[in-house]
């Protein structure tokens, strides 16, 4: 059935989000930056008591405990699902989201300057899992044979190639031939790698300490080991500039930059270093979230206890996770009500969303945007809250999506400000001007579109899985039989 034209949001801003709304832009720029001169890192009275249940002592060898018993049934496991890797949207890598190339990339990029693909492109890649995220230029891919895959932008070392230069296809990352590769995250500047052992590594940009290598530096070309101590890693996801890792027993771990509370600590980590210039404390080794609150309405802030996180998702300045019960818990910059608490108001800890607790509807899979969130609950029905549009009222709180009720949605890849999701046999795109061809409705098609509307070029293509970079996206799409593959050879090719 064809998706229903869409409902302008009714919800208003609460507090004082007109008042703060040029604060709010300059913080979700491309670039972020912080104007807060509060430091909230002297937490000695904090009343919460470590409510985490899992603090035994660990040995240096990643996925081993004291006992040293390996937690073999614990480590991450290559995903089982193949398709052909298509793509859409821009792919001069070096100028996208920004205003001008620097100096570095414009001969690379008047070489082999890159085009927005208005359609999806069909490429020779057969692959397992697709990485890319809301505030990335860059992509990775695990092809069918298990070789880890990067290209993109690589202007601090991101693709984990040795050097700084732009890769303007898929380039095998020869740094980890010798391990196998399951997974991956990348931010804006900063690549996350996970192998079989659950161990990380991580390569890009360092300045705020976010590849969790002990030290803050301008950039580490190759892959380089995390600094972890705990049971083997199951998941990840990277902000702008701070990362995140989520261990096989549910215990989540941040490192990087503090600003706005998004590492979950219950700090900014701000300070002075000398006269008016601000800085921050970054946490350079991945260190265990132990607080996870929820707010009454009078304002009261009460410790949530058995807390087993089971997923992690983040966006430039913000962060969502969901534990065993259900519940889902947001923190970070609230600007446009991002965080679903009703207020533009940091969270500095994880706090739970009370709309699905009142609703009595669990989450089951969470996503996130630029400035903007998505959940799935367990009755299969999408939420959306925050703004992906420069205009109109911000969603401040979890709203049902009701042009995609009745909708099986397996799988959403946000963008900066784009959503493109795949829901039973069709591909399901959105998002307001300006675009660079993520949406993939073709050539000379509408380039933008405020409701969802079915991606016309991928009929007869099933898709197996989507994710978006800034303002690109990777299709995982399904060729088991003779008719899907000869839909996916009619597509255009890239690169």
């Amino acid at each position: 059935m064809p998706p229903k034209t869409a409902k302008k949001p009714q919800t208003k801003r609460k507090g004082k989000a007109g008042e703060a709304a040029k604060k709010r832009k300059k913080r979700d720029s491309f670039s972020s930056s912080g104007d807060d001169f509060d430091s909230d890192d002297n937490n000695k009275d904090n009343p919460f008591k470590n409510n985490n249940h899992n603090n035994s002592h660990v040995d240096e060898d990643n996925g081993t405990d004291a006992t040293g018993e390996q937690d073999i049934a614990l480590q991450p496991k290559l995903p089982e699902l193949v398709g052909r890797l298509l793509v859409c949207g821009g792919t001069n890598w070096d100028l996208i989201g920004r205003k001008e190339l620097p100096k570095a990339a414009k001969t690379a990029a008047q070489q082999a300057p890159g085009k927005n693909l208005w359609s999806p492109h069909k490429t020779p890649y057969r692959v397992r899992a697709l990485v890319s995220s809301c505030t990335a230029c860059h992509s990775m891919i695990i092809t069918e044979e298990g070789k880890v895959m990067t290209w993109g932008r690589n202007d601090k070392g991101q693709l984990g190639h040795g050097d700084v230069k732009t890769r303007n296809e898929p380039t095998v990352v020869d740094g980890l031939a010798s391990h196998q590769i399951v997974g991956g995250a990348v931010g804006r500047s900063h690549t996350l790698f996970l192998t079989s052992k659950g161990q990380v590594f991580a390569c890009g940009d360092n300045k705020m300490g976010q590849l969790g290598i002990g030290s803050q530096s301008q950039s580490v070309m190759t892959p380089t080991r995390v600094l972890y101590k705990g049971k083997p890693v199951a998941k990840m996801s990277c902000g702008a500039e701070f990362s995140m890792i989520l261990d096989a027993v549910g215990n989540l771990y941040s490192f990087g930059s503090p600003e706005y509370g998004q590492l979950g600590h219950n700090s900014e980590g701000k300070y002075f270093a000398s006269g008016n210039k601000l800085a921050y404390r970054c946490e350079l080794t991945p260190r265990k979230l132990v607080f996870f609150i929820e707010k009454t309405r009078e304002g009261h802030i009460l410790p949530l206890e058995d807390v087993s996180i089971l997923d992690v998702t983040c966006g430039v300045n913000h962060s969502l996770a969901i534990d065993r019960k259900k519940r889902c818990f947001s923190w970070g910059f609230g600007g446009y009500g991002r965080l679903g608490h009703t207020e533009t108001k940091d969270e500095l800890m994880p706090r739970n969303i009370k709309t699905f607790d009142s609703l009595n509807r669990g989450v089951k899979s969470i996503f996130s945007g630029g400035t903007f969130s998505m959940a799935i609950d367990e009755n299969g029905l999408l939420y959306f809250w925050g703004q992906n549009k420069s205009s109109g009222e911000a969603t401040m709180y979890p709203k049902n999506v009701q042009d995609l009720n009745g909708w099986n949605v397996r799988s959403i890849g946000c963008a900066n400000k784009s959503i493109v999701l795949a829901a039973d046999d069709s591909l399901i795109s959105w998002g307001p001007s300006p675009t660079y061809g993520e949406l993939g409705y073709g050539e000379n098609k509408a380039k933008s579109s405020t409701t969802p509307q079915e991606v016309k070029p991928m009929e007869g293509i099933y898709t197996h899985d989507v994710v978006c970079g800034f303002a690109h996206t990777l299709i995982m799409a399904r060729d088991d039989g003779d008719q899907e593959k000869e839909a996916i050879d009619k597509l255009p090719v890239w690169p």
